[in-house]
């Protein structure tokens, strides 16, 4: 078998990859070509492939994506935590083009209430939610011998699906201002919102379906929003009077 030194460490190679570094054994000179086909036009399909198939899996199949990332299947998953801010970043955009381009008559005082009260405690919300899910989920689903870190990764995920679909609420919201077909897209913009709420009961049967009987999940799901109705009237009560 042929060896030859890694370009990058030095060391003895004789595989597709070096062992100590991971650099490629084939990385040849640059030229023109290489150039466009894999430093251009192939970082930008790997990001933009692995960014989409995340959202696809989270969207589709969000519990069993958790406990994929959580068994150690990684690599083919951006960052949650990344994906999260980039998330909420552009729900952020999202809901400020719904603004900038929507009548006056609609943006009501409750509503504009409602996106200050977000903008403002925006961070707080995110870093609170999935911490509840996490330690509600902890106590709930014993059995699954996860810890609290691993049902902070599937709090992550739930959050995302819901940022997803906020996301695309804000585009159905958009489109929905065109009066030919505002009713069809109201419509759509409550099953959005019904799926929004539902998500995370969607995250933990789709994970834990095979771990538990069918009345045993649906209680454990149910006991999970419950408390979480109760805990975040009693954190945003607390914000309300605080702030």
């Amino acid at each position: 078998m042929n060896k030859k030194s890694c370009l990058n460490c030095g060391r003895s190679i004789s595989d597709e990859f070096c062992a100590h570094c991971g650099q490629k054994a084939d990385t040849a000179r640059i030229t023109p070509h290489s150039l466009v086909k894999h430093d251009i036009l192939g970082s930008i399909w790997h990001v933009e492939a692995k960014f989409f198939r995340t959202l696809k899996n989270i969207s589709f199949r969000p519990g069993e994506t958790a406990m994929d990332y959580i068994s150690g299947k990684r690599i083919r998953y951006n960052n949650f935590i990344s994906l999260l801010l980039i998330l909420f970043g552009f729900n952020v955009l999202g809901y400020h083009f719904y603004e900038k381009f929507s009548p006056a008559e609609i943006l009501s005082d409750d509503v504009l209430n409602m996106k200050n009260f977000f903008s403002k405690y925006s961070k707080t919300i995110l870093f609170v939610i999935i911490p509840m899910l996490a330690i509600n989920a902890y106590f709930l689903f014993k059995r699954i011998n996860l810890n609290i870190a691993e049902h902070f990764i599937i709090g992550t995920v739930s959050l995302l699906g819901i940022l997803i679909l906020f996301l695309l609420d804000d585009i159905v919201s958009l489109i929905g201002l065109w009066k030919p077909v505002s009713r069809i897209f109201d419509l759509i913009d409550k099953i959005i919102f019904g799926l929004s709420v539902l998500f995370p009961a969607i995250t933990y049967w789709n994970a834990f379906k095979k771990s538990y009987s069918k009345p045993g999940l649906l209680w454990r799901v149910l006991v999970l929003y419950v408390l979480m109705g109760v805990e975040s009237t009693v954190i945003s009560l607390i914000l309300y009077t605080i702030f």
